[in-house]
This record gives C-alpha cells, structure tokens and sequence, in this order.
C-alpha cells in the first residue's frame, strides 16, 4: 500500500480529511492479469464507489462488464450508467443474480455484500475495499486489495487490455431491462380497484419528488419498493438501516437528514410498524416544524415478516397491527394528515402533501397481499411455501390463498 497525500472530503456536509489508499504495484500488476486473462467480468458496485462514478463507467467500458449494484451503492452507480443491470441479494432482480453466477471473474468494487448464497461459487473473485477487516469477510477472495475505488482504478485502467468480445454484457443489459419492465407492469393504480399496490405508491413518490430528495426507508417491504421504484440520479440521497436492519429508523433519519439540509425535500417510505414504533417523533417534527413529508405503506401487518413466514411454510401469527387513522393522529398534534384508500386520489393527495409548508404525513391503505419475489427461489423456499399454502385450506383459511393469486396475478 503506497502512501498518498491527504485530501479534504464532504459527507452529509461534514469536511473531514481521510488518506488516499492505493493497492501497491506488485498488487496491481497481479490484478492487471486476472482481469486482462479474464473472458467474462461482472463488477458489484457498492458504497466505496462513491465519488468514483465517471472512473467506474470508463472501467466497465473496458472490461465489458455489468454492473450489479448493492443497495447502498445505488446512489453512487445506477445514474448515467449503460452497464446497469440491477440489484441482486434477496430484494434483488434475476438480471443481477445471473449476471454474477455466470461470470468467471467477479470484481467487488468497495462492497461487503452479505448475503453469502448469492455470491457465485466458481468464479475467480476479485475485491477491493478500504477497509481490511472486510476483505473476504462475506465470501472466499482469490485476490484482496486494500485500496479506495477511485484510485484503484486509476492505478489499473491504462494497463488493461479492453476487450471486444460483449456477449456476456450485452445479455444482462437485456435481461434487466425486461426485468425492469415487468417491475413497472406492476407499478399500477385503477381508479376504484382498492386496495392500492405499494408498487404504483412508490412509483408515483418517484415521479414527484424532486430532483434532489432525500428519501428514508423503513425496512422490509418500504425497503423494497424503494430499492425497485425510486430512481437515483446523482443528486438524490436514499438513507436506510442497510447493515442492521433496525425497524423504524425512515422518521429519525429523515429529521436528522432535513435540519442538515432544510431546503431539500426530505421524504419517509415508512411502513405502519415502523411509524407506530416511532410515533413519539411526530411530536418532535412539529415542535421542530421541519418540513419532512411522511408516506405511511399501511397494510395493517409487519409484511416481510409475513413473507417469511410464508417461505419456511408457517401460518402468519401475531403479525397482524390493529392500526388507527394514521392521519387522524396526525392532524391531533398539528401535521398535515391526508387518508388515501383509492388510486385515483394518490397522486393528488401526494401534490398537496409535497406543496404543504410544514410536515405532511399521507396515510395509504396499501395491499397486504403483495409479494416481493427473491431474484431466485430454493427448493426449500418452494417447500415451504407449498406448505403453508396446504396449511391455509386445511385451516380454514384459504380465502388467504385467492387473495393473494388475485393480488399478484390479476393486476
């Protein structure tokens, strides 16, 4: 590792000094020659990215490789970028799983990616990263250099041969586009057919917000649709619990986020478990009157908890919330409160909530019965599902069976 002079970095507005981590030569040079031997590359773009966007899109070029994203490092790579072809893990898309199980070399650009069943088996593994301790931390590592992305590929990009053989980019790019517009197939609201698809919900957030927003998520399902609808675009920030999986973080992120940045519009994806668990910050953003506008996905259940219950073939128990008229409660400390229960009255009440001088909390009635399918299915998943499907009729519960095929087949 060579030493580099310092330079001074902003993060959420805070300047801070940190040092230029580059991988040493004789570690360029054997990462020079996996990547030139290599036939077929797929880069994981994380977090570490950040800052390294144009360096990152010129490496890509070269190697011909897709680009799979990780959740944090959306903000950082899905912008502006042809080699695109979407998350994997289990909130992910199929284009991104294949994508990495297909390749011989897989490069992790400034990722701790954790979910060690989506990592492919065979392929030589490559991962860069500034912090040591995570170097093959999640996965087994043939080559692991500590080094900023950025540099890194400084080092590297005049020394590797660019390839011309684009088989392997060119049929995940497609592949992830059809993936993308089957996503958005799913995305729809008709006016009158209640209750509304947190698909279309999160869809129309997108198309609303601004161009610099800030937007917080609730884990579980706000997580997904807003890791599968809201669009990154080099300006827009998207905060989450994505290394604990803390429930009801979207309100106090969002609080700290809009008194750091009060003239950016700061939206929540909460979930109706997340806000009930948090509900005292309600009174906090109006006594602190930041304008931070709250979307409440309320299905009356802890959702993905139900998925997973679901998948390992139980019958949901205690998952189900008893929830008042979230924005009742929130027109009883003094915020502007908006019910939505039909599609044809989302987009409305989302305008007013966005022009509102003060915060906002819109209260949608979403479907319980949605399902947010892993980009692949195991046989245990099947099993279990099958199970629970069996268990349902034999339970007396099978009208839970034809809503949730109405819901998800029949859009």
């Amino acid at each position: 590792m060579q030493g580099q002079p310092l330079r001074p970095e902003f993060f959420f507005g805070i300047k801070r000094v940190e040092p230029l981590l580059q991988p040493s030569e004789s570690e360029i040079e054997t990462l020079v020659e996996l990547l030139n031997k290599a036939k077929k590359v797929t880069i994981m773009g994380g977090a570490g990215c950040a800052g390294a966007h144009s360096e990152l899109m010129q490496l890509a070029g070269k190697l011909k490789a897709p680009i799979v994203t990780t959740l944090r490092g959306r903000e950082h790579v899905e912008y502006d970028n042809p080699y695109d072809v979407g998350l994997t893990g289990l909130i992910g898309y199929s284009s991104g799983y294949h994508a990495m199980m297909e390749c011989d070399t897989f490069l992790m650009l400034g990722t701790d990616f954790p979910y060690r069943q989506f990592h492919p088996e065979k392929a030589t593994i490559i991962q860069v990263d500034r912090r040591g301790e995570n170097l093959g931390r999640r996965t087994r590592v043939d080559l692991g250099l500590i080094g900023n992305v950025k540099e890194t590929i400084h080092a590297l990009i005049d020394r590797i041969d660019e390839k011309t053989a684009t088989e392997h980019l060119t049929k995940f790019v497609e592949h992830y586009k059809e993936v993308r517009t089957g996503l958005d197939d799913l995305a729809v609201g008709h006016p009158g057919k209640k209750p509304i698809h947190p698909q279309y919900v999160a869809r129309v957030i997108d198309e609303l917000a601004s161009e610099d927003a800030i937007f917080s998520c609730d884990v579980g399902t706000p997580t997904v649709w807003a890791a599968r609808y809201l669009t990154m675009n080099g300006k827009r920030r998207l905060l989450g619990s994505f290394n604990h999986g803390s429930m009801a973080c979207a309100m106090p992120q969002a609080i700290g986020a809009q008194l750091e940045y009060p003239n950016r519009q700061v939206v929540t994806l909460s979930g109706d478990g997340g806000l009930a668990m948090m509900l005292g910050d309600l009174l906090s953003m109006q006594q602190l009157r930041i304008p931070v506008k709250m979307v409440v996905f309320n299905n009356s259940a802890l959702c993905f908890v139900e998925l997973e219950m679901k998948a390992a073939g139980f019958l949901e128990n205690g998952t189900t919330l008893i929830n008042p008229n979230f924005a009742d409660l929130a027109k009883s400390v003094g915020i502007h409160g908006i019910r939505v229960e039909d599609p044809a009255d989302l987009k409305p009440a989302l305008i007013e909530a966005f022009r509102h001088d003060g915060p906002a909390l819109l209260d949608v009635v979403t479907n319980r019965m949605e399902l947010s399918m892993p980009p692949t299915i195991t046989i245990d998943q099947a099993a279990g599902f099958n199970l629970w499907a069996l268990k349902s009729v034999l339970s007396g519960r099978g009208n839970e069976l034809i809503d949730l095929a109405v819901t998800n087949v029949i859009r």
